[in-house]
């Protein structure tokens, strides 16, 4: 076996994508996690990757001054949020100056219209979903391995440990949603284990309760979604007892899934409790308003406050006049495409999932809003010169892609429409970065408005408005 290296006080100097930070010690640059910007730490240098050392924290030899103690008492194991111990302002800025280098560095703006970071007032508590897992043993954490009492494993419902299917950590208490998730997840647990109710083991793909995921809407209404192997009376006991101490819950499902991995998206469903939907509302800044029905597995964002900042900047943007036609690419539920739809002559969205545009019917119809159409297929088949030209050209265009942003086919297509103006909306500021240089062809950056949408993580959000020269 190789040597690993030990390499003394590297100082934490900036962040990684996907959470690490980057260490610098003689001109070498470190990868590693678990600490913040401004620690100087010793590291085990373990591999190369991408002309990188990455390596393990060994120990700390100076703390930052922008460390901050942690709320959540599982935070060193769960990975869940890893900035917890870095303070808000710092997680702010840090989020900004990633988002101005890939601007500047991958997309080659110059002197970049940026706006500053839109951060939150609701730094815990803010998620409106949570998805558990069940596994008969849970993960003992090294604290647990190395104590001198004799820990036995256990039962667990709760996260994945990073990096680790078959590992989960079990969850006393998680701050990113409101209170009563622990509560219900915790009757749940010991319900579930009381009633000797088989937990699903990954790897000898048996066992009854697989997952456990909590919705919950601004009235404070709840969805549950049991996703177990198949239907029993001790699980209809489960859910019996939990209607009757959670009188919140007005919906609650089971999803069947027998495949070997934990996605549901294709499994069949059986409404046991409760309404179909719940109801969500987004309020625009003139005192109108949209409601969404969110269905057991509607794609929603998982931060409804600051999703409804985040399309008001996009409704202002858009600036739709009087007989414009609006083109929402990347729709997924129609979320923004009705959040906007008010002043434009019409609304095309299109989007790659069936199931998310049948929602997006749904929602039209809800919202009363008959300007709007919604078309379900790959994104650079649909958007065609004789789609355009059956639907309208389109005036002003919106996209919020997926992670990997948008195909060229679809860069193409936008730049020979020639949209007056496009609102492009990023999860990933890289690939965003990437097709701005791409769509300087013949857009010019006129605002940039970095979102903070998962406080405590290393994600942001970024809207660009580009507009034809």
């Amino acid at each position: 076996m190789k040597k690993k290296k030990l390499i003394e006080a590297v100082e934490i100097v900036d962040i990684a994508a996907k959470g690490k930070l980057i260490g610098k010690k003689d001109g070498v640059a470190y990868l590693t996690t678990g600490v913040v910007p401004g620690d100087v730490v010793d590291l085990e240098v373990r591999k190369k990757r991408k002309g990188m050392f990455e390596g393990r924290v060994q120990g700390i030899r100076s703390y930052s001054p922008h460390r901050t103690e942690p709320r959540c008492v599982h935070f060193d194991h769960c990975g869940g949020c890893n900035w917890q111990n870095l303070k808000y302002e710092e997680q702010l800025a840090l989020k900004e100056r990633r988002v101005h280098q890939q601007m500047r560095r991958i997309g080659g703006l110059q002197d970049p219209p940026f706006e500053p970071i839109l951060g939150t007032q609701e730094q815990y508590a803010y998620r409106n979903k949570l998805e558990f897992t069940f596994v008969p043993e849970g993960w003992l954490t090294p604290e647990e391995i190395q104590s001198e009492e004799q820990i036995e494993k256990r039962p667990a419902l709760g996260f994945h440990v990073p990096g680790r299917f078959d590992w989960v950590l079990h969850i006393e208490g998680c701050h990113l949603m409101e209170d009563e998730n622990n509560a219900m997840r915790n009757f749940v647990y010991e319900h579930a284990v009381k009633a000797g109710i088989s937990f699903y083991h990954p790897r000898d793909k048996e066992g009854m309760l697989r997952n456990l995921v909590l919705r919950k809407n601004n009235k404070g209404e709840w969805m549950v979604l049991l996703i177990v192997f198949e239907r029993s009376e001790a699980l209809d006991r489960l859910s019996d007892a939990m209607i009757e101490q959670f009188p919140q819950i007005v919906s609650l499902w089971y999803i069947y899934n027998q495949k070997v991995n934990d996605t549901y998206a294709d499994c069949e469903m059986e409404r046991i409790h409760g309404n179909e939907h719940l109801v969500e509302r987004f309020h625009r800044e003139d005192g109108s308003s949209v409601e969404y029905l969110i269905g057991p597995k509607s794609f929603f964002q998982t931060n409804s406050r600051q999703a409804e900042r985040l399309y008001q900047i996009v409704y202002d943007w858009a600036s739709i006049q009087a007989g414009d036609v609006v083109y929402d690419l990347y729709t997924g539920t129609g979320s923004i495409a009705l959040f906007v739809a008010d002043q434009a002559e019409k609304v095309i969205g299109i989007e790659y999932v069936p199931e998310a545009i049948e929602d997006a019917d749904k929602n039209a119809a809800l919202n009363e809003k008959s300007n709007c159409a919604f078309f379900a297929g790959d994104m650079k088949d649909i958007l065609t010169d004789d789609f355009m030209a059956q639907h309208g050209q389109p005036d002003v265009m919106i996209a919020d892609p997926p992670r990997a942003g948008m195909h060229g086919d679809v860069i193409e297509r936008i730049l020979a429409a020639e949209p007056k103006r496009l609102v492009y909306v990023s999860c990933d500021p890289a690939t965003q970065a990437r097709d701005v240089q791409l769509l300087s062809a013949k857009y010019d950056v006129k605002r940039l408005q970095p979102v903070d949408m998962f406080p405590h993580t290393s994600h942001v959000e970024n809207i660009a408005l580009m507009e034809l020269r």
